[in-house]
Order: C-alpha cells, then structure tokens, then sequence
C-alpha cells in the first residue's frame, strides 16, 4: 500500500501483476539462493518453479471446452449436461424438486438470460448473442458458497465444438449493510459484478447480473472455466509460501488502491508493525473458529441432527 500511496492515479488503475513477470520472480528465487546454508531454499525454490509451470499449463487448459468433457454427454447427436446428483441436477430432472413444469423451467431461463445479456457492455453482448442455451443445471457449489443456490448453463457458438458454459451463483445482501449505509447498488448480484469490475486488473468479460423468479433471489453470471488456476499452500516450502504470500498481498493492495485512496489506507496502516500482528492475530482466531465450527457440524451429522451424504 505504501508503494502504491506513491503511484499515480492512472499508473495505480493500470498496475498489472503478469504470468510473464511471476514466472521471472520464481526463477529467480531459485537463482538467488546461494551458499550450503541456503542449499535446501533454492532446491524449495527450483521445485517452486516447477510447480508453477505446470500450474500456468493446467490453466490454459481450463475452458469450456475441457468443462464440456467432464460435464457434458453427447444423446441422440446433441451435447447436454450429465446428470450427477446430487452434485449435479439437468434442467430436465429439475421439474420433479421444483414443482414446475419442464416449460416453465425453460420459460423462466430464457427470461433470466435476456435480463443477465442487457446488464453486459454492447460489444460483450453482441458476443454472447452469438452463442445459444442448450442445456441448464443446477450444481452445488464450493464451501464458501453453501445455502445458497448455483446453476450452470452449457451454450453453444458455431458448431458442437464451440461451447461455452457459465456459471450463476446467488448474490445475497452484504454483512457490511447490518452496521452501514445500504450500498449504492439496486440488488446484490450488481454490488458483487460491479465490485470485481472495479477491484480487478482482468475481470471477467461475461459478468453480468439478474433478479431471480422471486424478489428475495439476486444472482451474478460469469464464466464457469476461463482458465483460472489455484495452488494448494498446504504443500508449500517456507519460501514458496512466502513468494505466494507477496504476490497475493500485492493483488490485495492493488484492489484497495484502485476502489478506495491508497494514501489514506497507507496513512492508516503506519510504517509499524501493529495491523499486521493485529491481522495474524485475527486469522489464528479465526482458524480456530473455523475447526470449533467443523467440530461441531461433524457431530451435528454423527448424531443425526443434519442428514449429510458423506464420501462425494
């Protein structure tokens, strides 16, 4: 943030962390490291370096094409998404759990779409107009997300060979809007599309927003796979993890110095080290939350309170 507090207005807006520029500062971690007692660091180092390699790689493969080998099926000549309950429900197994017709279903996605295309930019929706809905499911979706509700839907461009899927997630209220001013913003679904625009250097070129069927539903559309890519930290050596831990640092900052003003936050933070024992502290409570918090929910199964399926 202090690096930031010094940038201009538009060279913060423009500041742009590259693939090019991470994989130079990993190698040269590995480069850097030298004498016996640093041995074992540019070995973490090298190892570091392969790893991402092969993660940059992984990513370039995640699209909606490789999406369509793992959700979609090929019936009678055309793609539709494979029923995977109950990770995965088809629009045509929905009917039976959501007390509407197969038509009503259709009707009311058709609808959805057209409100989430008026929300893009024009040339983004002339791109989109290009594609059309073939199948849609809905899909449980990751830990952060649980109790709320999720979909996919599989497009398709010129051919079979051209999919796109994107995902639709429900957007609730802020927790933030229990202690502040109502935001700005109608609905949730755009509070959360128009934070990531403004947050982050590349988002993505179909976020987008819609009212649900009921009032009290809001969700935000996006890409299911754009090749994004994800690291398991667990795993990581001391100076990978440090590296990792910069480079998200520095995202954050980004985001804070483009949304709010990057010298009021760096006045703020203070050349000491106060915010960031006060950080760490929050986030080894907050750890030990989150373990009383499982502890919990495993008995709360165990014991036949909660109905889980265990081993999906």
């Amino acid at each position: 943030m202090a690096g930031f507090a010094k940038m201009g207005t538009m060279d913060v807006w423009y500041a742009r962390l590259s693939e090019q520029e991470l994989m130079a500062a990993i190698r040269n971690l590995s480069r850097t490291a030298d004498g016996k007692s640093k041995k074992e660091v540019k070995k973490e180092a090298k190892k570091g370096e392969k790893n991402a390699q092969a993660i940059v790689a992984k990513a370039r493969t995640r699209d909606s094409l490789q999406a369509l080998s793992k959700l979609g099926e090929l019936v009678d000549g055309r793609y539709r998404i494979v029923s995977q309950p109950p990770i995965v429900i088809p629009l045509r197994d929905l009917p039976a759990t959501a007390e509407m017709s197969a038509d009503q279903v259709r009707h009311l996605i058709e609808e959805q779409f057209r409100a989430y295309r008026a929300t893009l930019r024009n040339d983004q929706r002339h791109l989109l107009e290009r594609f059309q809905i073939i199948d849609v499911a809905r899909k449980v979706v990751g830990v952060g997300s649980v109790g709320t509700r999720a979909y996919i839907a599989l497009l398709q461009g010129r051919d079979q060979q051209d999919p796109l899927f994107l995902q639709v997630k429900e957007a609730t209220a802020s927790v933030l809007e229990d202690h502040l001013p109502k935001s700005r913003f109608k609905q949730p679904g755009e509070r959360v599309v128009q934070g990531q625009r403004l947050m982050q250097a590349a988002s993505d070129i179909y976020l987008g927003w819609t009212r649900g069927a009921a009032d009290d539903r809001h969700f935000y559309w996006r890409q299911l796979r754009d090749m994004k890519a994800s690291v398991v930290v667990e795993s990581m050596a001391p100076a990978n993890l440090g590296f990792y831990a910069g480079a998200c640092g520095w995202t954050l900052a980004r985001a804070h110095a483009r949304s709010g003003d990057p010298i009021a936050i760096a006045a703020y933070l203070g050349k000491g080290d106060d915010f960031d024992r006060s950080i760490a502290d929050f986030s080894e409570r907050y750890a030990h939350q989150n373990d009383r918090d499982y502890e919990a929910f495993v008995k709360a199964v165990r014991s036949g309170r909660l109905e889980a399926i265990e081993g999906i």
